[in-house]
């Protein structure tokens, strides 16, 4: 067997950068959000900068379950932590890192629009040809999986746990990871502590 995943690793330098990007955008189109809601846990990270970029907007998280691992998800997103502040009558900039099937991405909205949202636009720094939403912004267009920066050991044990259970060789995930850019000091490092994890 082998491992049918190809990788884009991103560094935090080129994530802040693509954030930079979708903040003009955002300003461009003159869209002045109140709210930006961080999709959790993934859309953390850019919400909290994103609010910093556009004048430090209030922020808010929703919690969606979804992923089960790399590349496996559950058949349907569920939302597990509601809205953490009232939306009515507010614009609310929905904020996540990618728009993989789209559809955690329209639970969200969804969710939001019942919390009476004036207007709610979608940001995602990328966004995949397959999802059933195409975010009001978004910076790039992918097929790979993305291993962003603040999920780069959960990704290692997925992805360990995914081996040991299709026996798949541990050295095609370091040379696949590395071939899509993650620092091979770093991945060494979340290898051996996950492989002492799981003894």
């Amino acid at each position: 067997m082998s491992l049918n995943i190809e990788f884009e690793v991103p560094s935090w330098d080129e994530i802040y950068d693509m954030l930079l990007t979708l903040a003009d955008m955002i300003r461009r189109d003159e869209f002045r959000p109140d709210i930006i809601v961080g999709v959790s846990r993934g859309g953390w990270p850019p919400a909290r900068v994103m609010s910093d970029l556009l004048g430090n907007v209030e922020l808010a998280n929703v919690r969606v379950e979804f992923y089960r691992g790399v590349a496996e998800t559950g058949s349907e997103p569920i939302i597990t932590q509601p809205l953490s502040m009232p939306a009515k009558d507010k614009m609310v900039l929905i904020m996540d890192d990618v728009a993989d099937t789209g559809k955690s991405l329209k639970v969200v909205r969804d969710h939001i629009m019942d919390n009476n949202a004036r207007l709610i636009k979608i940001a995602t720094i990328y966004y995949k040809p397959w999802s059933m939403i195409i975010p009001d912004y978004y910076v790039r267009v992918t097929k790979r999986w993305i291993v962003f920066p603040w999920e780069r050991k959960e990704t290692v044990r997925n992805l360990v746990e995914k081996c040991r259970r299709s026996g798949i060789p541990i050295d095609e995930v370091r040379r696949k990871l590395i071939e899509g850019g993650m620092d091979q000091r770093l991945l060494n490092r979340f290898l051996n502590e996950v492989m002492e994890e799981i003894k």
